[in-house]
Formats: structure tokens, C-alpha cells, sequence
């Protein structure tokens, strides 16, 4: 009985890794979404334009534990609830905003001027009670050549449509030496999981996206603008793991008979 439950322990971790790695080559050929680019690291060059219309190096700025989103200003969907969920866990957590930690805020719209982007952060900052918040959420723009190196060095992937763009919310973080540590989708974080995260990037160690999940079960609808479940793609999971496990039964029954 033992070695009978081993082995469809094993075929059904087998189907599962199958189904993840079908899902990552989606994700690898998709226009649109997160490539996680786990331990590895920031490339020097990249440069990005601050509030006071100075140019500096990403990898540069990163000297503590840094946690980083993508977004554009005007974005009449995710943006606007990502940085509300940012400054609503920065009020959460025990860790200190500019001493313990940093965020920095890309907009990837080059076609929106700085002026937004403060304009946005201001609002932001205002919501918020932590002393250093302003010093410690920096805003940045840049050019299309930058822009492009930074979203496809952190795997960031967006496609415009119309006047608007369709793209992923994410935060992800990155150690103090310029690794890339963890992702967390979605515009709500928990405190604990938001702290956990920043621990581990401030020595280090990269973790697994836990809500991996959401991410492969919602696609974006274009025509309605928002997310959707995707049933195909979950009901065609649900059949393979069932089939691959049906199959692991018959195949090894004998195995376990013998054993018996």
C-alpha cells in the first residue's frame, strides 16, 4: 500500500509540473504578463528620470530592500487600486517606509510627463500616515529604450491598445545588491506576506509567487477592459490532472496487488 500511494504521489506531481511548464511557455510567448525573472539580477544602465528631473541608474538607487511597480498614469483600470493596496500596506506594516525599505514606481507610458507622475504621487503620499513616505515612494519616467530595458530585465510585459495599455498588477522585489527576489500579483497585499517579503529580499532569498494561481486562471477580456476567469483553461487543468491520475491508478493497481 505504501509503494502504491509513492507512486501516484509521483505521477500526480509529474502532472502537475507538466501543466506548469505548458504554462510557462504561454507566459514565455505572451505579449502580455509577468515572466518571473526569480534571483536574478537589476543590469546597470538603466536610466530613469526622478521628481527633481535628475537622471539616475536604477541598480544605482537600489541600496535596501526595494519594492518596484510598473504602472501608467491614466490608467482607468489597475493602477489606480495597485498603488491604492501599496499605500494601504505601507500603513499596515511595522517596517519603516525610507529606513527598512523603499518603493520606486515606473511609469511606462513615455508619453506622460513627470509633472503626472508627481501629481500622482502627491495624492498618494497624502493618504498615508508614515512619516517617510515621501521620501521613501519615489516616482520615476523615462524614455522608450529605458522603459524597455527595465520591463523586459524584470519581466514586466504590457501591450497598448487604443489610447490604453493592457498589463499585469504586480509588485515585485528586489535585495539591496539588485536581485530580483519575489513577485506578488494583485492589488491587495497582506501585511504579514508584504513584511515577509521584504525580510527575505533584505538578505536575499527569493520566494515563490504563492497566488501563481490567479494569475493562470484569469485572462484579460479586451472588450469588456477588466479580467475574467478563464474556464477553458481551468476546466482543461481539472482534466488532465483527473486523466493522469485515472491512468496512474490503472497502471499501478497491479503494482499494488503484487505488493499486497
Amino acid at each position: 500500500m505504501k509503494n502504491f500511494k509513492k507512486y501516484l504521489l509521483v505521477f500526480i506531481l509529474c502532472a502537475v509540473s507538466v501543466i506548469s511548464k505548458a504554462d510557462n511557455y504561454k507566459l514565455n510567448n505572451t505579449e502580455i504578463g509577468i515572466i518571473e525573472h526569480l534571483n536574478e539580477f537589476v543590469p546597470d544602465g538603466i536610466r530613469l528620470i526622478n521628481e527633481k528631473s535628475d537622471t539616475v541608474d536604477l541598480k544605482k538607487i537600489i541600496d535596501k530592500p526595494t519594492v518596484l511597480c510598473f504602472v501608467y498614469f491614466r490608467c482607468p483600470m489597475l493602477c489606480s487600486p495597485l498603488m491604492d493596496g501599496i499605500a494601504d500596506v505601507i500603513d499596515k506594516t511595522d517596517m519603516v517606509i525610507g529606513k527598512d525599505y523603499q518603493i520606486l514606481t515606473i511609469g511606462f507610458n513615455t508619453a506622460e510627463p513627470l509633472s503626472m507622475a508627481i501629481e500622482k504621487k502627491n495624492n498618494y503620499i497624502a493618504q498615508i500616515h508614515s512619516k517617510n513616505a515621501a521620501e521613501g515612494w519615489q516616482f520615476f519616467v523615462s524614455d522608450s529604450v529605458n522603459i524597455a530595458k527595465a520591463t523586459n530585465a524584470l519581466g514586466f510585459r504590457f501591450k497598448k491598445t487604443g489610447k490604453d495599455f493592457m498589463h499585469s498588477a504586480t509588485i515585485i522585489f528586489i535585495s539591496p545588491q539588485g536581485k530580483i527576489t519575489r513577485y506578488l500579483n494583485g492589488t491587495y497585499f497582506l501585511p504579514f506576506e508584504f513584511k515577509m517579503a521584504l525580510i527575505e529580499s533584505s538578505k536575499g532569498i527569493s520566494g515563490p509567487t504563492i497566488n501563481k494561481v490567479l494569475q493562470y486562471c484569469y485572462s484579460f477580456d479586451s472588450q469588456a477592459n477588466r479580467y475574467v476567469l478563464d474556464v477553458k483553461k481551468l476546466t482543461g487543468s481539472i482534466i488532465v490532472i483527473f486523466l493522469l491520475v485515472f491512468f496512474a491508478v490503472l497502471v499501478l493497481r497491479p503494482v499494488f496487488r503484487k505488493n499486497k
